[in-house]
């Protein structure tokens, strides 16, 4: 699929709840289309790219309208399925900061502000895009998961911003635990789904 093509599943404007960036309003454009297959995903629509239309880029741009913040959020599905390009260089030369959301788990494409992989043990992050990313969230669904997320240290640059967040549906069984190791290691930051604990669609 060319750049200028791309399977859109959702665009809308919203409150960005995770990560570094949580609490600043963003536009988010959701690409369809992923074989990571998380069982915990919480957006399983997505996996499927023949389910949304190919939407051109111009057609991307005309459906954001004039939004007041600069700020916008390609996520998925896994968005580096597909060469995303010329849309982060059409948001670019607009006057937006192109923010990715990504497992790693494919090449890097497009011109990015903010990278933020969140690794999955069903397929493995490129070390190509652990090298450039400048936030790691790591989703804690049970305790082994810590030691893994210590892996991908090395990986990343020093300035990388260090997050593990708690799988939604397991938060009360591991917020406590995600609290300990954090003392314990404190370049590592706590990352909560806060539009959902707030019900920010």
């Amino acid at each position: 699929m060319s750049s200028s093509l791309l399977p859109v599943m959702e665009q809308f404007y919203t409150i960005q709840g995770e990560g570094a960036h949580s609490g600043k309003p963003a536009y988010f454009i959701r690409l369809g289309g992923c074989d990571v297959g998380c069982v915990w995903c919480d957006v399983k629509e997505s996996w499927d790219a023949d389910k949304h239309p190919s939407v051109s880029v111009a057609t991307i741009m005309e459906r954001m309208g004039d939004i007041p913040a600069q700020l916008v959020v390609i996520t998925g599905g896994e968005p580096l399925m597909y060469d995303v390009s010329e849309l982060t260089q059409t948001l670019q030369k607009n006057g937006y900061a192109a923010h990715l959301e990504t497992s790693g788990a494919y090449p890097l494409t497009g011109s990015w502000d903010w990278i933020c992989c969140s690794p999955k043990k069903f397929k493995a992050p490129l070390p190509e895009v652990l090298s450039v990313a400048n936030e790691l969230k790591v989703v804690i669904y049970n305790k082994h998961d810590f030691e893994w997320a210590l892996q991908f240290v090395p990986d990343v640059p020093k300035h990388c911003r260090l997050f593990l967040q708690p799988e939604w549906s397991r938060s009360e069984v591991m917020m406590p635990l995600i609290v300990d190791f954090v003392r314990q290691h404190p370049s590592w930051e706590v990352s909560l789904q806060t539009h959902k604990y707030l019900n920010i669609p």
